[in-house]
């Protein structure tokens, strides 16, 4: 955990808060002073082969929170609701005040041959990935602009938005599509001193959403496709959430006042390959 309070005073809205890199990330901002507001679905896809978050995850992450010493409201939404997410948005700023940081961190995988690849698994995807993404972007964006305080957007895409990942298609054309809306919305929240940028994890420990379908692919595939799966950096083959939530405070928080518009990997240099 930080020793340092470089986001004391402020508030910061997270999707998909109730396990894994999106509890971390709640963690990690709490310990550096900011009061949360905590959002998930609490539900399972119907397209994904691990469980789904639930409202005791989200309970836990609330405790874990208050355990730093933050603060901490929840809410049970689908980033695909814009008006639920709306509304867990209005009870963050009655609860606290001007909401300064946003994580749009809500998503799932599945892995599939793209050929292979439903088109309810397809639609899920974007519609989670992608369409939530935009949808917390258009919450946010205009509240921001009114407080006229600046803040920092933070979007958790994927090496597989930088790269083309095998039987990661649906998910890799999702987490493409969030660059896009970064790159955009960086330019267009420029002058009001709103920067926004994107992570892009490799392979996370502890996040819940094990994608059993994808090792049974890359254990069946060819050897040239599991190749794309090694990392340069020896030790660990996964990153943990806390590694994702360390990036994450850093643009959240004036050491990164200068950045907007980037793609940060933490991917144990995957992206060297």
């Amino acid at each position: 955990m930080a020793s340092m309070r470089r986001l004391e005073g402020k508030v910061a809205f997270i999707t998909g808060a109730a396990r894994g890199q999106g509890r971390a990330e709640a963690v990690r901002l709490a310990d550096e002073g900011a009061s949360i507001v905590a959002l998930d679905s609490c539900a399972t896809a119907a397209t994904v082969a691990y469980p789904g978050p639930t409202a005791a995850d989200l309970d836990q992450t609330a405790a874990e929170v208050r355990a730093v010493g933050g603060e901490v409201v929840t809410g049970v939404a689908d980033v695909c609701d814009l008006q639920g997410l709306q509304k867990v948005w209005d009870d963050g700023v009655a609860a606290f005040g001007a909401i300064e940081v946003v994580v749009a961190n809500a998503g799932i995988s599945s892995a599939n041959w793209l050929w292979e690849t439903s088109e309810e698994q397809w639609e899920e995807t974007l519609a989670i990935n992608l369409t939530g993404v935009f949808h917390t972007m258009k919450v946010a964006a205009p509240a921001m602009i009114r407080q006229a305080r600046g803040g920092s957007i933070i979007a958790i895409s994927s090496t597989a938005g930088l790269k083309g990942v095998p039987y990661l298609g649906a998910y890799s054309a999702s987490k493409h599509g969030v660059v896009g809306l970064v790159r955009t919305l960086a330019n267009e929240l420029a002058e009001h001193q709103i920067r926004v940028n994107s992570v892009h994890p490799s392979a996370v420990d502890g996040t819940g959403m094990d994608v059993v379908d994808m090792h049974a692919l890359v254990a069946r595939g060819p050897e040239h496709l599991r190749a794309r799966f090694s990392n340069p950096l020896p030790g660990p083959t996964s990153a943990q959430p806390s590694d994702i939530a360390a990036t994450v405070a850093w643009l959240a928080s004036d050491d990164a006042r200068f950045i907007t518009g980037a793609q940060i990997p933490v991917d144990l240099g995957t992206m060297a390959r």
